[in-house]
């Protein structure tokens, strides 16, 4: 009788199992979210890169993920102890803008962050998305991943002007959003991607010619503003089978009196201080600070390291990026700005951390932001 029970628990079980590695393989093959395909031809684009081998993009220095199993064990082990302050508490002070004030403007210079590394930059007339993560979740599915903080964005993204370029640092659920992107795909007069990424912008029904994909170190012009990718070290992919397929960096945004440096991704590494001697010296470096562990280290830097990386950087003044909407670490909420502080004043380095929603005016970068957290 017990044996006739416990062959029954097993077969039931391996029918789940079953079923659940079905359903999920059926997912990833038809939801639009995991993106496009990469041809013959754009692997041969691919590999004339310089960092395209066996099928993968590479890393400047070696960098390790650390995605095996005792790292997941770890990750979860911690998960389940719980770690104090891992979210707010409260809602979160957003400040709202309407869509006249984006329009109704003397071209003044000027930035909004929505949280995490979404921005609105307005420069030189011209207004230009950074990575709009602009989502509730970042995950292929709503159950797949932690929710935003807030339930509200300062601005609804139907109401955004005209959209002249959209900028991509890589691929990953927590940057390039899909459901934001078809959102935008129809205001958007330019996307500005990495390598491979286009395969994915393609296949959601924006039209080639719209769409341009840059190696590192490469430069387009913009009417008078130029984007320049930089290397980064960090990681691609959108399903469980497509690691590396697409290249990751970060972003230098030159106008005619502005520029801008946008991290993106990236653990610590001699890349900082190389952009920083080609493109140096920045009036305003975005530098990813959250998200992070000692487990995955090299592809996400610590808050001293942020630090670091910007006085590498030769940048003027720096802002904190990558945290304020999304639990996606084992870090308190809030500690990323904290820690980074308290590094960049030993550094000498001036930081801004505006309010989700605040208008940062690039002629009066220091009036912005306070210890809102």
């Amino acid at each position: 009788m017990i044996r006739r029970i416990l062959k029954r628990i097993l077969t039931g079980t391996l029918v789940l199992i079953l079923s659940i590695i079905i359903m999920a393989t059926i997912f990833t093959k038809v939801s639009p979210q995991f993106g496009g395909s990469h041809s013959s031809a754009d692997q041969e684009r691919y590999r004339a890169s310089g960092h395209y081998n066996n099928g993968k993009f590479e890393n400047l220095i070696s960098t390790e993920l650390n995605a095996g199993p005792k790292v997941i064990l770890g990750w979860m082990k911690e998960t389940i102890k719980g770690i104090p302050n891992r979210e707010p508490a409260h809602a979160l002070p957003i400040e709202h803008v309407d869509s006249l004030t984006l329009v109704d403007h003397d071209r003044a210079d000027r930035l909004l962050w929505f949280g995490h590394s979404a921005f609105l930059l307005q420069l030189e007339g011209k207004n230009i998305l950074l990575d709009p993560m602009l989502g509730e979740v970042c995950a292929p599915h709503p159950w797949l991943g932690p929710k935003r903080y807030s339930d509200e964005l300062p601005i609804e993204l139907e109401k955004l002007p005209v959209i002249d370029a959209v900028i991509f640092s890589h691929d990953h659920y927590d940057h390039l959003d899909y459901p934001s992107v078809m959102k935008l795909k129809d205001k958007t007069k330019a996307f500005y991607v990495p390598l491979g990424v286009g395969a994915h912008l393609r296949s959601w029904g924006i039209e080639p010619d719209r769409v341009h994909e840059l190696n590192w170190w490469e430069t387009v012009s913009h009417e008078h503003i130029t984007f320049t990718f930089t290397p980064s070290r960090h990681f691609s992919g959108r399903g469980m089978t497509d690691r590396y397929t697409t290249l990751w960096g970060g972003w230098v945004i030159k106008g005619s009196n502005r520029n801008i440096y946008f991290s993106g991704d990236s653990g610590y590494g001699p890349h900082f201080k190389e952009t920083g001697e080609k493109f140096g010296p920045f009036d305003l470096a975005l530098v990813e600070c959250g998200q992070y562990n000692m487990r995955w280290h090299d592809i996400h830097m610590m808050p001293e390291e942020s630090a670091q990386a910007a006085v590498d950087l030769n940048t003027k003044v720096m802002m904190p990026i990558h945290w304020g909407a999304f639990t996606l670490s084992l870090h308190a909420w809030n500690e990323p700005p904290t820690r980074l502080i308290k590094s960049a004043s030993e550094l000498n380095m001036p930081v801004i951390t505006p309010k989700i929603g605040e208008m940062i005016l690039l002629d009066h970068l220091m009036e912005s932001g306070s210890k809102w957290w």
